[in-house]
C-alpha cells in the first residue's frame, strides 16, 4: 500500500515537473518568436507581447496627455512615446525568458525559487556567477545565454535601419513644406505650384511620392513603431503630409483644367494602399474597395465648393463641370478617407486641413480600440 502511494507521488511529481518544463519552454520560445516577428520578419504580423507593451505605455502617456494645455505640450510629451515603448521591449522579453528558464531549471533540479532565479539570471545575462552541475543544466544555461544575446543584438542591429527609414521619410515631409506650407494644405500646395507655373509639370513629384509610399508601406508595417516616431517640427507629420499629397493629387485630377497626368493617379493609389496596409497592422476597420456615394467621406460638398472658390480667386484654371469634379474627387477620397483619419487620430497628428482637423473625434476610440497589434 505504501509502495503504491509512493509510486503515485513519484508519478505526480514527474507529471508536475514535465508540465512546468513544457510551460517554461513554451514561454521562452513564444518570447523569442515575438522578437523575430517584431524585428526580423519582413512583414507586418500582429504580436501579443509587442502590442501589450505599446498599449501599456500608451495608457500612461494618455494619462499625462490629458493634462496638456496645448498641442505643443502634447506633442512634446508624445515625442517620447515611441522611443520609450521601443526600449521597453528588450527588458520585457528578457524577463519573460528569465521566468521561462526558471521553470525549466526548477523542473530539472527542484531547487529553491531563489536558486532558480540566480541560475536563470546568471545564464541570461552571461554573468556566469552561478554554477551548473549537470549536462541538462549546462544545455539550458548555454541556450538561455544565446537567447539573451540575440534579444539585445536584435534591437541594436535594427535601430539604425529604423532611423534610416525615419530619416528618408522626414526628408520628404520637410521638402513638402516648401510646396504645401506648414501645416500642409492641399489648397496651399496647388496655389504655390500655380504661382511658379508647375501645375502641369508634376510627374517627377508624383513619382517621388509613389516611391515614398511604397517604402512607407514596407517599413511602417514590418517596423510598426515607426508609425509613432514624430517629426522634428511639431506641426509636421508623415500622416498629414501623406494626406496632403493624396488630396492635392485628387483635386488636380478631378478639378484643375490641365492635361491629365496618369502618374498623379498612380501616386494616389500607392498612397491609399500604403495607408490601408498600415491600418491593417493596427486592426483599423476599413472597406478595401469602397465606392462613392454608397460610402460617404468626411469632406462635404460645401467644403469642396469653397476650395474651388479659393482656387478660382487666384486664377487657377478649373474644369467647368463642378458636379463631375466633385464626383471624381470623392471617388478618389473615399479610398483613403477612413484610414487617413484613423491613423491621424492614432498618432495624435498636428492640425492639417482635411485630415487631422477632423480626426480628433476619433481620439477616444483610438485609445480604446485602434491601438492594437493583434
Amino acid at each position: 500500500m505504501e509502495k503504491s502511494i509512493s509510486e503515485k507521488m513519484l508519478l505526480l511529481q514527474i507529471i508536475v515537473r514535465s508540465l512546468i518544463f513544457i510551460l517554461g519552454l513554451g514561454l521562452a520560445t513564444f518570447t523569442l518568436v515575438s522578437a523575430i516577428r517584431s524585428f526580423v520578419l519582413p512583414r507586418g504580423v500582429p504580436d501579443l507581447i509587442t502590442a501589450s507593451v505599446f498599449k501599456t505605455v500608451r495608457y500612461f502617456f494618455n494619462l499625462r496627455v490629458r493634462h496638456a494645455q496645448s498641442y505643443t505640450e502634447r506633442d512634446h510629451i508624445m515625442a517620447l512615446y515611441a522611443p520609450i515603448s521601443l526600449l521597453s521591449l528588450p527588458p520585457v522579453w528578457l524577463v519573460l525568458v528569465l521566468i521561462g528558464y526558471m521553470g525549466m531549471f526548477w523542473a530539472l533540479d527542484l531547487c529553491s525559487l531563489k536558486d532558480t532565479f540566480l541560475l536563470s539570471g546568471s545564464s541570461l545575462l552571461t554573468l556566469g556567477f552561478a554554477n551548473v552541475h549537470s549536462v541538462p543544466q549546462m544545455i539550458l544555461a548555454f541556450s538561455e545565454a544565446t537567447i539573451g544575446l540575440i534579444l539585445v543584438a536584435l534591437l541594436i542591429a535594427y535601430l539604425p535601419a529604423m532611423y534610416d527609414n525615419f530619416s528618408r521619410r522626414e526628408t520628404a515631409v520637410t521638402r513638402l513644406a516648401v510646396r504645401a506650407g506648414t501645416p500642409p494644405s492641399p489648397v496651399e500646395m496647388i496655389l504655390r505650384l500655380h504661382r511658379i507655373g508647375e501645375l502641369d509639370n508634376l510627374r517627377d513629384f508624383w513619382e517621388e511620392w509613389e516611391t515614398l509610399f511604397a517604402e512607407i508601406a514596407e517599413s511602417h508595417t514590418s517596423l510598426a513603431p515607426l508609425v509613432f516616431f514624430r517629426s522634428q517640427d511639431p506641426e509636421q507629420s508623415w500622416i498629414t503630409a501623406s494626406g496632403t499629397v493624396m488630396d492635392g493629387a485628387a483635386l488636380i485630377l478631378s478639378s484643375v483644367a490641365i492635361p491629365y497626368e496618369p502618374q498623379g493617379a498612380l501616386c494616389v493609389r500607392a498612397g491609399y494602399l500604403a495607408l490601408q496596409q498600415i491600418a491593417t497592422v493596427f486592426d483599423v476597420s476599413y472597406n478595401s474597395a469602397p465606392h462613392f456615394p454608397q460610402e460617404s467621406i468626411s469632406i462635404s460638398r460645401e467644403e469642396f465648393d469653397e476650395v474651388l472658390q479659393e482656387l478660382a480667386a487666384y486664377d487657377v484654371p478649373l474644369k467647368k463641370d463642378k458636379e463631375q469634379a466633385w464626383l471624381d474627387y470623392a471617388g478618389w477620397r473615399v479610398n483613403y478617407d477612413t484610414v487617413l483619419l484613423a491613423l491621424s487620430a492614432l498618432v495624435m497628428a498636428p492640425y492639417a486641413r482635411w485630415s487631422s482637423d477632423r480626426s480628433h473625434a476619433l481620439h477616444s476610440k483610438t485609445n480604446q480600440e485602434i491601438l492594437k497589434f493583434s
